[in-house]
């Protein structure tokens, strides 16, 4: 089978989001066989920004990387050297990946009120309705409902309608070797020049311009904005064609985001997450229930355990598994908690993000009602 990325310019999604933390938003099982990439370049309009020159072969720690490829991959150090002459830094990148001010509240309400609105649902019934065999068939074979992959496809790209203009070379080179001071600037640098190496290796191995590859700031591609790593690694003919192409096969898409969910935890048949109460603390001491709180993306609690520190389901919910405590911060208004499963926990690999995980999950439910009110 060959893997058809053809010019994956994809929308460019939230993956800002994503990029709070240590990266995993990348999706990665490998389709079986040897993946072929064609080099369709179809470019949707100029550049995302006016980028600038920056002879990057200069660069100390560039010229540390091109030794690594040569070393560890076989590439050619003149080759490498002409190619990243021609890659220009992209400060936008650099200026989107800065964080909020400090001070600055989360705000759930406002976050989910920018995915679950009219244009999404809309356009998540038409995606349903349009690629509905392509839906059904991988829920029967990866047990991921088919709201859930509308639900991430819609939050990403609005379903293509907003693809990333940005040379996937140019940003990511930028963001591996000249990301903002923030405290994990070391940790998110390490983690673009491993996508740069990605983005090479991709273009090598299938034989594509690496120039000719469009996305996100974040250097993010295709309908699912699967990262390089993430295409090597889960992206799956879906559509039997023997090509991967996340661009411009809704089918391909459908069936590499259901995959990635499963190489990430998704359970079948299983439920996402349930509402939940926490007790008032003390005005002495902080509440039990607070040492659940951010302990990473994984379901790690029984339910005896939580209600022992205060942590109260609010409707049944299914014993013999574990949960994570999520906490959905609201601005000035209460915060809202919820009980994460291991297919909640699943999404978060996408997008490193609770509240990414949860505009999933509602516009997921609000396309599926909407498509097939009572």
């Amino acid at each position: 089978m060959s893997i058809k990325l053809s010019v994956l310019s994809l929308p460019l999604l939230t993956l800002s989001l994503a990029l709070t933390a240590a990266p995993d938003v990348s999706s990665r099982q490998k389709a079986a066989g040897p993946a072929k990439v064609s080099n369709v370049n179809k470019p949707e309009s100029k550049s995302e920004d006016i980028d600038e020159f920056a002879n990057f072969t200069q660069w100390a720690e560039v010229a540390a990387f091109m030794d690594q490829m040569v070393f560890k991959h076989g590439f050619d150090r003149v080759e490498l050297e002409a190619m990243l002459r021609q890659t220009r830094y992209v400060d936008s990148a650099v200026r989107l990946m800065r964080p909020a001010p400090p001070g600055t509240p989360k705000n759930w309400a406002a976050y989910r009120a920018r995915f679950v609105e009219p244009v999404r649902v809309n356009a998540g019934i038409s995606f349903w309705n349009a690629h509905q065999d392509a839906l059904t068939r991988a829920e029967e074979e990866y047990g991921v409902p088919a709201e859930i992959i509308v639900g991430i496809i819609g939050v990403e790209t609005i379903f293509g309608r907003h693809t990333g203009n940005f040379r996937v070379m140019d940003a990511i080179t930028t963001l591996a070797f000249a990301y903002p001071d923030t405290p994990t600037r070391l940790a998110r640098m390490e983690y673009f020049r491993g996508e740069l190496e990605n983005t090479l290796l991709l273009s090598r191995d299938y034989d594509i311009d690496p120039f000719s590859l469009l996305g996100s700031y974040a250097g993010a591609i295709g309908l699912p904005q699967f990262m390089p790593g993430s295409i090597l690694q889960y992206a799956v003919d879906f559509d039997g064609n023997e090509h991967i192409d996340l661009r411009n096969s809704p089918t391909d898409a459908i069936g590499s985001v259901a995959n990635f969910l499963v190489q990430h935890g998704w359970q079948r048949n299983a439920p996402i997450a349930f509402p939940a109460i926490v007790a008032q603390p003390s005005e002495n001491a902080a509440p039990a229930w607070q040492k659940f709180i951010g302990q990473g993306l994984k379901a790690k609690f029984t339910l005896d355990e939580l209600r022992a520190n205060g942590v109260t389901p609010e409707m049944a919910s299914p014993p013999g598994k574990l949960y994570g405590l999520v906490d959905l911060q609201n601005g000035f208004d209460p915060t809202e908690y919820w009980l994460g499963t291991d297919n909640f926990f699943a999404i978060t690999h996408y997008n490193r993000s609770y509240f990414y995980a949860m505009a999933v999950t509602d516009l997921a439910s609000t396309v599926r009602a909407a498509r097939n009110p009572q």
